[in-house]
C-alpha cells in the first residue's frame, strides 16, 4: 500500500478500512461496509483486503480483537490508526474547502 504516514494522503481503500474498524469487524464485514458506503464503486477482493489488513497490522493502525480462535478474525482500529484517519479527514476537508471555493471556476473551465 502506498500510504504516506508523514504528510499525507492515504489510499481510498485504506481510509475506508480504517473507518470501518471503529467497531470490530471481520474481513467480510469490512468488504461489505466499503461496498455499501461507496454504492458499489469500490469492491475489494479477498486477497486485496487481507493483504491490506496485514499491512495495516504491521503499521499498528489496526489489531485483531476478541477471540481469534474461530475462522473469522475480527479487527479494530488502534489509537495510532485513529490518529492517522483523523489526519486524513482534516486533509480531505481542506481539499474540499479549497475546491468548493473554486467551484465555479473549476466547473466552467471544461473544454
Amino acid at each position: 500500500m502506498r500510504d504516506n504516514v508523514k504528510g499525507g494522503a492515504l489510499t481510498e481503500v485504506t481510509f475506508y478500512i480504517l473507518l470501518s474498524l471503529y467497531t470490530p469487524k471481520h474481513g467480510y464485514a469490512v468488504m461489505q461496509f466499503i461496498e455499501e458506503k461507496t454504492g458499489g464503486r469500490l469492491s475489494l477482493g479477498a486477497g486485496t483486503l487481507y493483504g491490506a489488513l496485514n499491512s495495516l497490522q504491521e503499521k499498528e493502525w489496526i489489531k485483531p480483537c476478541g477471540d481469534c480462535e474461530g475462522r473469522k478474525k475480527e479487527y479494530i482500529i488502534t489509537s495510532l490508526g485513529k490518529e492517522v484517519a483523523e489526519k486524513e479527514l482534516v486533509r480531505l476537508e481542506e481539499l474540499v474547502g479549497v475546491a468548493s471555493g473554486m467551484g465555479e471556476t473549476v466547473r466552467n473551465s471544461g473544454g
